[in-house]
């Protein structure tokens, strides 16, 4: 029995995910903060697995992550996904001091948290997985505070890895370039969401990484549109 544990489980790619790893040997721990959306994803899932557990948790604080964790409880975990996160999206002169937090404290602080907390009881095969983001790499304007936190990650999934090979825990790194999700809905302007990637088709990236025999790590994955990142 394959125990999982997917942050940002509500919607969008962390959706997708849950509904591609669903299998009769796994059991799901869903988290989200919308308690209705993540409901939804509960029920999309539950009867192709062996079991789901709701989470609802905000990831913006330390105490937050500390109830999830206590939620989830002790038995190991064959997999943790770090895939919640937050985007504000304005001139960084317009960021104020708690958004900037939020960012840090969902994006950053939560996945070293969660990291730190479950990697020490994961089995030899497991996985830690990372949704990034293209952001990870290259900085675009008035997204300051969200590639500061993708960038963050990236080094500290980076640092991680190594620690972690000698017992045998694969750290993959996903980094898909704009993709059309409901955060968009949050976002002013006029963007091309037709053109973006799919989180389907992110969730089938992951699928393929964690397919991979135990001992072969894919380690990163860029996934983006044919026509090009937006």
């Amino acid at each position: 029995m394959k125990r999982c544990l997917i942050t940002g489980a509500s919607r969008g790619i962390g959706r997708a995910i849950a509904k591609k790893l669903a299998g009769p040997d796994v059991t799901l721990l869903l988290h989200g903060r919308d308690t209705i959306a993540l409901a939804e994803t509960c029920n999309a899932v539950k009867t192709n697995c062996a079991g789901v557990t709701s989470l609802v948790h905000d990831l913006a604080t330390p105490k937050g992550v500390a109830k999830l964790a206590a939620q989830v409880g002790d038995a190991p975990l064959d997999l943790l996904v770090n895939n919640a996160g937050i985007a504000v999206v304005k001139p960084f002169a317009e960021i104020t001091e708690v958004e900037w937090n939020q960012t840090l404290g969902v994006n950053v602080t939560a996945p070293f948290l969660l990291t730190q907390h479950f990697a020490p009881r994961m089995p030899p095969g497991s996985s830690i997985v990372n949704i990034l983001s293209i952001a990870a790499k290259t900085g675009f304007p008035n997204w300051s505070a969200y590639c500061m936190s993708k960038f963050a990650l990236e080094g500290f999934s980076q640092s991680v890895r190594e620690e972690l090979r000698e017992h045998k825990i694969r750290v993959i790194n996903i980094y898909p370039a704009a993709t059309d999700t409901e955060i968009w809905n949050e976002i002013e302007g006029d963007w091309p969401r037709k053109k973006m990637i799919s989180a389907e088709q992110i969730a089938s990236a992951v699928a393929y990484a964690l397919s991979r025999p135990s001992d072969v790590a894919v380690e990163n994955i860029t996934i983006s549109s044919a026509s090009g990142n937006l």
